[in-house]
C-alpha cells in the first residue's frame, strides 16, 4: 500500500539525516544523532488511555451460532470485536486513515448465521452534500482483515436515526446476497457478498432529507424492512419473500405511536416478529412510541406495549418517551425485552417479558448498578442512571440472562438481570479536545473532551478514579491549561449548569469554581490560558456556531474579570511558558499574530500576511523557552518564530501540520521532541522529530491511523518517546517505543 511505502521512506529519511550528522565532529550532536536513529528504527506500540466508553453504542450484534461472538457499532468510533475469553472489545477499524475520517462512524453491520467467520459493515458518519460517499467492509476472518467497496451513496452513522435497526442484512435464503438500505437512495442490493451494489425495486420513494429504510431483519426466509418516512398514515414496514417484490405488510399499525419503525426482532420458535415504534427515529425528540407483535404465518397484529407514553411522574412531570430496542430469546420460546427511549423524566428502562408481550417487568427496578470500573458514570458524585438513549439491546443467543444495552455513553451488561455493570473494556469511544502532560505529580496526563468534561488519569490503564472533574461539573470541555512555572495551577472552562470555569492548586485532583464569569461565559465558554507563574487568566470566548466575543482578564484568580478589547475576538490565547508578562494568540481570520507583553491587559499585531481562513489552525509555545512559536496551519505548513512573533517562517520538512506538541528531548538533544499530526510526504499521519523539525519519522503506521485526529497532540515532558493523541471518537491514544 502507498501508505506503508511512504512510512518507511519517512523511517529510512530520518536515519540517514542522522547518519549525516555523526560526521560532524562534536561529540555532543554525533550522541544525539545516534541516539535518534536508535529512536527512529523502533516501532511503536499504540494502546488507549483508558476511559471506557463514553460515547454511543448504536448497536450490538450476536452472531446466533458461535458462542461468545459479539460486534458493536458506535457512531463516530467504528467498530468492534467481543473477545469473550479476555472479556474486552477489540477495535476493528483502527486502520482508517485521515482521508477516511466520514468511515468512522458505522451506519450498520451483519453477520452471515451459516458462516461464522463472515462479518459486514456499512460505514459514512454524515450523509449531508458536504460528507463523502459511503462504504462496505466485508471479512471472512472475524474483522481481523477487510476488503472494501466504496459506494456511491452517503451513510449517516452520526445523525437522527443511528441507533435504529441494522440497515444491512446477509439474506436469509442465499449468503451471497445482501441487502442495504439507506437513507436517502433507497434499497441496494449484492449478489456477490457486497463485493459490488446495485439499486433494488422498493414501493417507497426516498427523500434527500427522510430517514428512509430503518431497519431490515430476516423472519424465516421473508425479509422485513422498516420504513422512515411514513406520515404515520401510510404503510412503514414491507416484506419480500422471494427477493425481488416488496409489498406492505397488511393490517400494521397506524398513528403517532407507531410513525417509525425503529428496531425488530424475530422468535423462529413462536414464528412472530416484535416491532417497536415512536414517533421520532431518535435518539432525541421522541415522545410517543409502542410495540407490536406480528404473528408471520397467520398476519395478526397484537399490540404488546408494556407502559404507554404519555404520563406523570410522581413530581408532575411529563412522562413522554419513545420504544427502542428489541431482542428476543432464542432459548425461550415468548420471552421478549424491549427499551424505552428519551424518557428523561422518570429514566429509560428495559422490559422483560416471557409470555410474549401479555406482561411485562421492569428490569430497572430491581437493577443493582456498579460503575466502579468507569467512575465518571457517576457524572459528577450523582447516583449512576440505569441508562439513556437505549436503542441498541442485545440477548445472548446462548446465555438468557446475559442481556446488554448501549447508551450515550457506555454499554451496560448483566448475566443475572439483576446485577448490571458496563461491558465496556477496549471500547473507547471519546470525542478528546485538549491534553496536558505535566511535567510533575501523580498524573501524566490531564485531558478534556466531549460530553465529559476534564480527567485526572493517575493511571493509563485504569478509568480515571475521580470521574469526572466537579465543582463544578461541566459537560464539554473548551479549555484547560497549565501554569508552565507553577504546574501546580490548572484552570479549564466548559459547557456547565452551575459555572463554566475553574481553577485547581493540586495539579488538577481537585476543583474550585471561579468565584465569577463574565456573562459570555453562560453562552460561549472558550478556551483559557493562564500565564506562566498563575497570576493572570485569559478567557477568550467562542459560541457553538463559531461566533467570537471579547475576551476577559483576570489577576485574582477568576474573581473579577476586565475586557480585553484588543485580544482578537474568537482566538485561542497561549502563554509564554517563561515570562508571565507574555502571552500570544493567533487571529485566523485575518493571518495575524497578536503578543502581549504586559500580561495581557493589551496585544498588539506582529507578524501579518500569514495563511487565514480556518478557526482549526493552532498556535503552540515550546516549553523552557521565551518567544518560540509555533504555528500549525494545515495544508499551509508549519511555520516557527523565535522572536515571539515578529517574523515566522516557513518549515521546509513538513507539507502539512494540523497539530502540534512537546515531549521530553531525546538523549543527548538540547530541543524538546516535537511531535505532530501532519505530512511530510503525502499521508497525514503522526511524527516525532529529535532535531527541531530538520527531519521527522512517522511513529504510527496503516494498523494505526483512527480517522482525524487533528485537535491536539502532547508529547511526555518525563518519559521519551511517549505520545499522547487525541482523536474524535477512538479516545486517547497513547504510544511508546517498544
Amino acid at each position: 500500500m502507498l501508505t506503508s511505502r511512504i512510512g518507511r521512506r519517512a523511517v529510512l529519511a530520518g536515519t540517514a539525516a542522522a547518519a549525516a550528522l555523526t560526521a560532524v565532529p562534536l561529540p555532543g550532536r554525533a550522541q544525539a544523532a545516534e541516539g535518534a536513529a536508535r529512536a527512529a528504527a523502533r516501532p511503536y506500540r499504540w494502546r488507549n488511555a483508558v476511559i471506557g466508553g463514553t460515547g454511543f453504542v448504536t448497536g450490538v450484534l450476536f452472531h446466533p451460532a458461535v458462542r461468545g461472538l459479539a460486534y458493536a457499532r458506535t457512531d463516530i468510533g467504528g467498530a468492534y470485536r467481543w473477545d469473550d475469553r479476555a472479556a474486552r472489545w477489540t477495535p476493528l477499524t483502527d486502520h482508517l486513515g485521515w482521508d477516511d475520517w466520514n468511515l468512522l462512524g458505522v451506519e450498520a453491520m451483519a453477520v452471515d448465521p451459516a458462516h461464522p467467520d463472515r462479518v459486514y459493515l456499512a460505514l459514512g458518519t454524515y450523509a449531508q452534500p458536504w460528507a463523502g460517499d459511503g462504504a462496505v467492509l466485508r471479512s471472512e476472518d472475524r474483522g481481523a482483515t477487510w476488503r472494501r467497496t466504496d459506494l456511491t451513496v452517503k451513510l449517516g452513522a452520526n445523525e437522527d436515526g443511528r441507533g435504529c435497526g441494522e440497515r444491512l442484512l446477509v439474506d436469509p435464503r442465499d449468503s451471497d446476497t445482501l441487502w442495504l438500505g439507506t437513507r436517502h437512495d433507497g434499497l441496494l442490493r449484492s449478489a456477490d457478498r457486497g463485493a459490488t451494489w446495485q439499486p433494488a425495486p422498493f414501493p417507497a420513494a426516498p427523500s434527500a432529507t427522510g430517514q428512509g429504510i430503518t431497519l431490515l431483519v430476516a423472519a424465516g426466509r421473508a425479509v422485513y424492512a422498516g420504513w422512515g418516512d411514513s406520515d404515520g398514515s401510510a404503510p412503514n414496514l414491507y416484506r419480500t419473500t422471494d427477493g425481488t417484490t416488496w409489498r406492505a405488510v397488511p393490517g400494521q399499525p397506524a398513528g403517532p405511536a407507531a410513525k417509525v419503525p425503529v428496531r425488530a426482532a424475530y422468535d423462529r420458535h413462536t414464528r412472530e416478529l416484535y416491532v417497536t415504534y415512536a414517533n421520532a427515529p431518535g435518539p432525541n425528540g421522541q415522545s410517543d412510541g409502542s410495540v407490536h407483535r406480528l404473528h408471520t404465518v397467520t398476519g395478526r397484529w397484537t399490540e404488546v406495549t408494556p407502559v404507554e407514553p404519555g404520563g406523570t411522574t410522581p413530581d408532575g412531570s411529563a412522562d413522554t418517551f419513545g420504544y427502542g430496542g428489541v431482542a428476543v430469546d432464542a432459548r425461550r420460546p415468548g420471552t421478549v425485552v424491549v427499551s424505552t427511549n428519551n424518557r428523561w423524566a422518570a429514566v429509560d428502562t428495559v422490559f422483560r417479558s416471557t409470555d410474549g408481550g401479555r406482561t411485562w417487568t421492569s428490569l430497572k427496578d430491581t437493577a443493582v448498578l456498579d460503575v466502579s470500573e468507569t467512575p465518571y458514570l457517576k457524572w459528577g458524585g450523582e447516583r449512576p442512571k440505569f441508562g439513556w438513549w437505549i436503542q441498541a439491546l442485545a440477548l445472548d443467543p446462548f446465555d438468557s440472562r446475559h442481556l446488554v444495552f448501549g447508551t450515550g455513553a457506555t454499554l451496560y451488561g448483566t448475566r443475572d438481570l439483576k446485577h448490571w455493570a458496563p461491558q465496556i473494556r477496549g471500547l473507547e469511544e471519546t470525542s478528546v479536545r485538549q491534553l496536558i502532560s505535566p511535567p510533575t505529580g501523580e498524573a501524566h496526563l490531564i485531558s478534556g473532551s466531549g460530553d465529559i468534561g476534564v480527567l485526572y488519569h493517575e493511571s493509563l490503564t485504569a478509568s480515571p478514579s475521580r470521574g469526572m472533574a466537579t465543582n463544578p461539573v461541566t459537560g464539554t470541555a473548551t479549555g484547560l491549561a497549565q501554569a508552565a512555572l507553577r504546574p501546580s495551577y490548572v484552570v479549564r472552562a466548559g459547557w456547565g449548569d452551575h459555572g463554566n470555569g475553574a481553577s485547581s492548586r493540586d495539579g488538577g485532583r481537585t476543583w474550585e469554581p471561579f468565584a465569577s464569569q463574565p456573562e459570555t461565559a453562560r453562552d460561549a465558554p472558550g478556551p483559557i490560558a493562564v500565564n506562566a507563574d498563575g497570576s493572570v487568566l485569559l478567557w477568550s470566548f467562542v459560541h457553538w456556531d463559531g461566533t467570537g466575543y471579547a475576551a476577559h482578564r483576570s489577576a485574582d484568580g477568576g474573581t473579577t474579570w476586565t475586557e480585553v478589547p484588543s485580544f482578537p475576538k474568537g482566538a485561542a490565547p497561549v502563554a509564554d511558558p517563561l515570562d508571565p508578562a507574555r502571552l500570544y494568540a493567533y487571529d485566523t481570520g485575518t493571518g495575524t499574530l497578536f503578543a502581549s507583553t504586559d500580561g495581557g491587559r493589551t496585544f498588539t499585531a506582529r507578524a501579518t500576511g500569514l495563511p487565514f481562513g480556518d478557526s482549526q489552525f493552532k498556535l503552540a509555545a515550546a516549553p523552557g523557552r521565551t518567544g518560540d512559536l509555533w504555528l500549525s496551519l494545515k495544508e499551509n505548513g508549519l511555520y516557527r518564530s523565535t522572536d515571539g512573533g515578529t517574523a515566522f517562517s516557513r518549515v521546509g520538512s513538513c507539507r502539512a501540520s494540523y497539530c502540534l506538541g512537546f515531549g521530553k528531548a531525546a538523549d543527548g538533544a538540547s530541543y524538546p521532541a516535537l511531535y505532530q499530526v501532519g505530512s511530510t510526504q503525502d499521508v497525514t499521519a503522526v511524527h516525532r522529530s529529535d532535531d527541531e523539525a530538520r527531519t521527522w519519522v512517522r511513529i504510527n503506521d496503516d494498523r494505526h491511523q483512527w480517522g482525524w485526529t487533528g485537535e491536539a497532540i502532547t508529547g511526555d515532558p518525563r518519559v521519551y518517546g511517549r505520545v499522547y493523541l487525541a482523536t474524535n471518537g477512538r479516545g486517547i491514544q497513547y504510544g511508546e517505543p517498544v
